[in-house]
């Protein structure tokens, strides 16, 4: 192949793959977009269903990918101490949401004695609404589950009206917003 088709070869694939990129981030969720009504299993509670709980106060959601990840392990931690006892002076719920099936979530739980809910979307229900999901082979040892899907590292947080007032997705898997950043938006819909 001479330099001048290598480079073309290139150009036209870094191109296709741009496209990818754009076609991808063009799909996920958006502020704007309406909060899907799914019913959750929470590890310790059962079925919850997002509609009951915006009626009563805004839904900060959090998507990790399994209990045992060690990114979203820290992250659910550092929201427990850093962001929760500021959300419970608000009437927001935090829920964190993961593929992994309810009784392997039990035990990040009871690992960061987390207060808020920890719900497991098997069926990745709120995960294709959001299209948050993308396939990692052999994922589904560790999630328990049929399909060996994940979630990007999201924060979702809906409106007491169920619309979408914030969407802040890390596919590059970077680290979860600041909890500030986080509070902020809760308290901006008071």
């Amino acid at each position: 192949m001479t330099t001048a088709a290598h480079k073309a070869t290139v150009s036209r694939r870094l191109t296709q793959g741009d496209l990818d990129r754009d076609d991808i981030w063009d799909r996920l969720v958006k502020p704007g977009a309406r909060l899907p009504s799914v019913p959750l299993l929470e590890a310790d509670l059962g079925p919850i269903h997002l509609d009951r709980l915006r009626a009563t106060g805004p839904i900060v959601l959090v998507f990790f990918r399994y209990a045992t990840d060690e990114a979203s392990s820290a992250a659910l931690a550092d929201y427990e101490h850093r962001l929760m006892p500021a959300l419970a002076e608000t009437d927001a719920h935090l829920v964190a949401v993961s593929p992994q099936i309810p009784d392997r979530l039990a035990e990040i739980k009871r690992r960061h004695d987390l207060s808020y809910f920890v719900a497991s979307d098997p069926r990745h229900l709120l995960i294709d609404a959001f299209n948050l999901g993308f396939r990692q082979p052999g994922a589904e040892k560790i999630l328990g589950a049929k399909r060996s899907i994940l979630p990007f590292p999201a924060v979702v947080i809906a409106d007491r009206a169920g619309v979408i007032r914030y969407a802040d997705v890390r596919p590059d898997g970077a680290f979860y917003p600041e909890p500030s950043e986080i509070l902020a938006v809760v308290k901006s819909m008071a």
